[in-house]
This record gives structure tokens, sequence and C-alpha cells, in this order.
């Protein structure tokens, strides 16, 4: 709780700083924000945590470049997860994740095991979700439910992302093949959409380096990697340079468009495959 109030302080410690960087008063930041005025007291003076359309609306006021908004949402992304974490459960995470999403321009992800939260069918979500946690169904329900809802995002014209698997995570089957035949489809349809970019790095490629983990960088800010426990949020800059690098790196052995499509057609008759022989 104690560092909950102190990320606050430095929230509003910033936004004052920033507003008077700009050469503006709180009047001034409000009337140009179409913020009311109460609002930005309370946000500086560490007595609020801005929804993501207000600070949207004090990023264009404030003309913030990419390292004053870079410190504004490092503040806020770590804010919004030690919320999530208040309020308990795994519905409140993912309502946090929806959260920093809304608010993201540029979403830059890797995955070497699983498929990314924003391209996950629903059923796929329920299962990641839960897998090696003590977790109540109808929570992890209602998680699924947040995560696939804020999927919306994929089709807002303005915004940019980038996805690159290993082909291992269209290889690792956490349900049954039908679910997987459902995921790939997903793929699929996601990888028409003219802003979405997705790439699989095959076996048959050698790989540009050890994927150890997976991660999803947010406008080049912060970086997060998804764990059993827990997200871990990193924004120091050699953090996110290094995240950035292993990207670049498996992004260029990929395969898209076209290829892509062939590959995960190929997948998916072995998936078809593999139920006849389970049944």
């Amino acid at each position: 709780m104690e560092d909950r109030r102190d990320r606050l302080r430095a929230l509003g410690e910033l936004l004052r700083r920033l507003r008077k960087d700009a050469g503006l008063t709180g009047k001034d930041l409000a009337l140009r924000a179409g913020v009311a005025q109460p609002t930005i007291s309370r946000i500086e003076t560490g007595q609020l945590l801005p929804v993501p359309e207000t600070v949207d609306r004090l990023v264009e006021a404030l003309d913030l470049d990419d390292v004053g908004r870079g410190e504004l949402d490092a503040l806020l992304i770590r804010l919004r997860d030690e919320v999530s974490r208040l309020k308990g459960g795994l519905a409140g995470r993912e309502a946090a994740n929806a959260a920093r999403l809304r608010s993201a321009q540029r979403v830059v992800s890797f995955q070497s095991a699983m498929i990314p939260a924003l391209l996950q069918t629903a059923e796929y979500a329920r299962l990641a979700l839960a897998f090696g946690r003590e977790v109540d169904e109808e929570d992890a329900a209602k998680a699924a439910a947040v995560r696939v809802e804020a999927q919306a995002v994929l089709f807002e014209s303005g915004r940019e992302f980038y996805f690159v698997l290993t082909e291992g995570a269209v290889r690792t089957w956490p349900g049954s093949p039908a679910l997987m035949r459902a995921q790939l489809d997903r793929l699929l349809q996601v990888s028409t959409l003219p802003h979405v970019g997705l790439g699989i790095v095959p076996w048959s490629v050698e790989a540009p380096g050890f994927p150890l983990h997976g991660f999803t960088i947010y406008d080049g800010s912060v970086s997060v990697v998804e764990s059993l426990t827990g997200d871990l949020t990193l924004s120091e800059s050699e953090e996110i340079a290094a995240h950035g690098e292993t990207f670049e790196a498996f992004a260029a052995a990929a395969v898209y468009g076209d290829g892509l499509r062939d590959f995960l057609g190929r997948i998916g008759m072995e998936y078809q495959e593999l139920a006849a022989r389970l049944e």
C-alpha cells in the first residue's frame, strides 16, 4: 500500500513538473485537456490515479515528447499493476492489462511457448490464465472474457501491432487438437489486418538466440513479462533495448504473408490428423 502511495505522489510530482515546463497553470492545463481543474489538482497531489482517457488528453495538452511520455507511462503501468493486485483475482489483473493496451499506440510482442494474449481465442485464454495456478473457475472465465474483449484494439486505426512467435508457440497444445485448430484460424484471420504484423520462426530455421521467455513492449517505454505468479514490468532503458534487439533478431528469421499462411495450414492439418488418432 505504501509503495502505491509513493508512486501516486511521484506521478503527481511528474505531472506538476511537466505542466510547469510547458508554462501552464493548473487552470490552463484543465482547459486545454478538457478535464476538470479539481481532477488536475487531485492527480498532482497524489490523490487520484487517472484513467487512460484522461492521460491521453493530458499528454496531448502538454505536447509531450517521447521522453516525457515514457516517464509518465512507466509510472502509470506500475501503478495499475499494483491496483490490479490489490483488487485481487485474475479478472482484476486482466482489467489492468486492458487499460494498458488502450493507452498504447504501438505494441510489439515476442512469444516462444504460447500464443500472445491479444491473439488468443476465449478457450485458449481461459486455459492460459488458469495454468499452474489454484484459481476460481468463475474468476478465470471472467478474466478470459476481459482478455478477449480487450482484443478490440486490434481493429482500431492509428495503432500498430507486431507479433513474432517461434514454432514452439503454435506446437504447444494446452487443451486439445481441436482447440489449437481454432487458435490457428484466429492467427490466420489476424494476419490479414492492415496494421498487424505477424511472423513465425520455423524450427527449420536456425534460431538467432535462446528464446528464454516472451515479452510485450508498449510504446517502446516498458516491457512486460508474463509469469506464473504475475506480470514483471521492466522500464529501464537497457532492458527495453535488450528486448527490442531480441525481437528484431527473431523477426528477421520469421516467415510472413503467404508463407505464414501455408505454414499454419500445414500445422493445422497435423492437428487434424492428431485428433483422428486420439479418437
